[in-house]
């Protein structure tokens, strides 16, 4: 993550965990689009996540992600088991996680496992949806790069 002495014009890379793959789509059009300095490496399953996470296998050379965007109803492990894992890691813990919920029952599904996520953000629904998701992303993104540390 950036700090105060690092631009907010730093390249950010994103992980996002979505199982969907037009979601995935999707989401990566609509980052580049909205022209985010940024990467965006998916992957599809709570397992692949955490291996991105820990930089382990085929992930060992990609970079630590700057920030997760977390899908909590995953194949193999779930968001909450990966979300789970990161607040328990002292590494991995200071990585913000955005929890992107359909609906405000995901939000208090995650709560209920006694977790909390940075923040929670509702999965577009349509394509044109999307651009104004993308814009809250960017806007939280720039909220913690730009928090006193």
């Amino acid at each position: 993550m950036a700090t105060d002495d690092e631009g907010t014009d730093d390249p950010i890379d994103i992980l996002l965990v979505e199982p969907n793959p037009g979601d995935s789509r999707l989401f990566e059009e609509q980052f580049t689009d909205a022209k985010l300095l940024n990467t965006i490496h998916t992957v599809s399953d709570g397992d692949e996540a955490l291996a991105f996470l820990h930089q382990r296998g085929e992930f060992a050379e990609d970079p630590r992600p700057d920030i997760v965007l977390l899908e909590p109803q995953l194949p193999g492990k779930s968001g909450i088991e990966v979300l789970s894992e990161l607040q328990n890691d002292p590494v991995l813990n200071e990585i913000p996680v955005v929890v992107l919920t359909s609906s405000d029952a995901g939000e208090q599904v995650v709560r209920s496992h006694g977790l909390e996520a940075d923040t929670y953000l509702q999965k577009p629904v349509k394509p044109e949806e999307f651009v104004e998701f993308v814009g809250s992303i960017e806007e939280f993104w720039f909220a913690i790069v730009q928090k006193p540390s």
